[in-house]
């Protein structure tokens, strides 16, 4: 049990902030296209992949923190169910 709550965890520590970042972006550009009516759909497309690869460079050093950090966690915990010395 505690383990999938710690996997539910890291999964919203690492995607959350990129699905925000992407959601945010889409809102923008669909609030644009119906301001201007312009239905371009590369328009909604690019500003999405922007953002995911800001968020990804600003935010990749604590993701791959969180990863290690939660990886470090099970192998010590599977080394402590095992009982090696």
């Amino acid at each position: 049990m505690l383990a999938s709550r710690e996997a539910l965890w890291v999964s919203l520590q690492i995607g959350g902030p990129a699905l925000v970042a992407m959601l945010l972006v889409g809102l923008a550009v669909s609030v644009f296209q119906a301001l201007t009516q312009i239905q371009e759909a590369s328009l909604g497309f690019l500003p999405k992949i922007g953002a995911l690869a800001g968020v990804l460079v600003l935010l990749g050093p604590f993701m791959a923190g969180v990863l290690r950090g939660y990886a470090e966690g099970l192998f010590l915990t599977i080394v402590a169910v095992g009982g090696a010395p």
